[in-house]
């Protein structure tokens, strides 16, 4: 999608300098192509719990990492436990559900590290996302974003000439339409055109706030996911999703 907005308006494109491109396809392994193959693997380990659980925990990183000079921790203290609360609830909810299922030692212990690492490289992205942005002001956040999609979407072939499924496998898959659909549909919404807001975020707002806002994805996931079901939140859940909003809120005023 990057490559194609870029292709369609080339002639009011910025083409990025040896070293920015160098910058994207670093950033692009830390927020896309090296993020999701960790975590994708450590799913397949750990089961789909646990990981989410400690990519739950990235906006605290985010907040605690990226605190404004100027802010007093005072001042953060209730957003920051506010969230904690959320994820307290929902990390009892998920671990209910997980010990029903069987972990399986080394594969287990090995998924969580996996997961550990996606955890890093998100929460390295975000921080020198935003701060690369701050620093070159001049590139604009539809540009950053196009760079660093192309940059994924070329890191994401040759992983795939390397380590993914031949032809001949994907040829035969099951719900081919819908398959196409939803990889479209994600790469445009969350991929290309999240990237663009976030970037917007990261330039306008501290690393800390961006952090906060960072669970607003998880309040629509639990809400789409609720949708899809046809379901009602457990108490839990509803609790939980409470405390993930008044946690935002409170640190919109504690930033502004």
């Amino acid at each position: 999608m990057a490559a194609l907005a870029m292709l369609v308006t080339w002639r009011r494109h910025t083409w990025p300098t040896a070293r920015q491109a160098a910058t994207a396809l670093g950033m692009s392994l830390l927020g896309a192509t090296g993020y999701y193959l960790l975590l994708a693997q450590s799913i397949v380990y750990a089961g789909s719990e646990v990981p989410t659980l400690i990519i739950g925990t990235i906006p605290i990183w985010v907040m605690l990492l990226g605190k404004p000079t100027g802010l007093k921790w005072a001042g953060l203290l209730p957003g920051l436990l506010l969230t904690l609360g959320g994820l307290a609830l929902m990390m009892q909810s998920t671990l209910d559900h997980a010990a029903q299922r069987p972990a399986s030692g080394g594969q287990f212990w090995w998924g969580v590290l996996l997961a550990l690492g996606a955890m890093l490289c998100w929460t390295a992205f975000a921080l020198v996302n935003a701060a690369w942005l701050k620093r070159h002001p001049e590139v604009s956040a539809t540009e950053w974003a196009n760079w660093i999609g192309v940059a994924t979407g070329v890191g994401a072939f040759l992983l795939w000439l390397l380590l993914g499924s031949d032809v001949q496998t994907l040829a035969v898959l099951d719900n081919q339409a819908m398959i196409a659909v939803a990889c479209i549909a994600t790469g445009i919404g969350s991929g290309w055109a999240g990237s663009i807001l976030w970037n917007v975020a990261s330039q306008r707002l501290s690393v800390s706030l961006c952090g906060q806002l960072i669970v607003s994805e998880t309040l629509f996931a639990l809400f789409y996911s609720f949708l899809w079901d046809g379901v009602w939140p457990a108490a839990t859940q509803a609790w939980a999703a409470g405390l993930f909003t008044l946690g935002i809120l409170a640190s919109i005023r504690a930033h502004r």
